[in-house]
């Protein structure tokens, strides 16, 4: 196992986005495009890198994460429920309501898994009662896989398929599940990284990505930076973000190893803001590790 960096190299701004809760990166593949989302800002968002351009998609509700869908179109996870979304982010069918109470939960951090199956968690918003689940989605319909969380997140799988990594957020744990790519099913949950916060850093693990090295990248939210863990749970390296809220990670570029990475803004302090002036923007670091192609949603597993 190779580091494969060096310790605190920096992520710089590409994309001055200011978005209100940036999300859900995922990179395109075919398209060689970085797919967004802003939670709080209701939008679907397309930054091509090499063409230093950036397009923007209302939705009709908060949107916490997308996955690209086979055939084209997205599946994304809304409040109301996961939908299928055409090209343009517009709402086609609803392929799952949120069993949850919708003034209290969203749905939250999701990915696809690597036969297809849609991967997805919600918020518990007043974080009173750990009433958030992780669900997953297929032609079978929504099953909850996991409950008692607080903010479900940091969805993640080993190259192989076999090891599911899932944080809830406000409780700084990562967790990792041993997972059936044949039927979808985890079981085995243990801890896999606990952070301990202090009164100076509350910084906790958000959105995450595996590179193909099997090592867990996770962004630090309130923390201004990015760690990547080896298998064993080592921490390996640390890099600092100039903004104090990164949210997710995704490997993209045309050889997977630029490292992207979404920021917040919303509900920060002035004093913040103005000492982290990009905060909400799209963030990236070179890597030597690439990352994995990310499976498409398929609507037939």
């Amino acid at each position: 196992m190779t580091n494969g960096m060096t310790n605190d190299q920096p992520f710089s701004c590409v994309l001055d986005a200011r978005a209100k809760l940036g999300e859900s990166p995922v990179w395109s593949v075919a398209e060689q495009a970085l797919y967004w989302v802003d939670i709080k800002g209701r939008s679907l968002n397309r930054f091509d890198p090499a063409a230093g351009t950036s397009r923007a998609w209302a939705v009709p509700e908060d949107i916490g994460c997308v996955g690209l869908r086979k055939g084209g179109g997205f599946v994304a996870g809304m409040r109301s429920g996961l939908w299928e979304l055409d090209g343009e982010g517009r709402p086609l069918a609803l392929l799952a309501a949120n069993p949850e109470d919708h003034a209290v939960s969203r749905f939250n951090d999701g990915r696809a898994d690597p036969a297809g199956r849609f991967l997805a968690g919600t918020l518990d918003e007043p974080k009173a009662g750990g009433k958030a689940h992780l669900y997953r989605l297929d032609r079978r319909g929504l099953a909850a896989l996991a409950g008692g969380i607080l903010t479900s997140n940091g969805l993640a799988f080993s190259p192989d398929g076999r090891t599911l990594y899932h944080s809830d957020t406000p409780t700084f744990t990562v967790y990792r599940y041993r997972y059936d790519p044949v039927t979808g099913e985890v079981s085995d949950r243990e801890v896999f990284v606990r952070l301990e916060p202090t009164g100076d850093d509350r910084g906790r693990p958000d959105g995450a990505a595996v590179d193909s090295e099997g090592c867990y990248w996770t962004a630090l939210y309130e923390g201004g930076r990015v760690r990547r863990y080896a298998p064993t749970g080592a921490l390996l390296s640390e890099h600092p973000v100039p903004a104090r809220c990164p949210t997710m990670v995704a490997f993209g570029g045309p050889d997977l190893r630029t490292l992207y990475l979404t920021t917040a803004s919303a509900g920060r302090p002035a004093e913040e803001l103005e000492r982290f002036p990009r905060s909400g923007g799209i963030f990236a670091l070179a890597v030597d590790v690439p990352g994995l192609p990310e499976p498409l949603v398929d609507p037939a597993v």
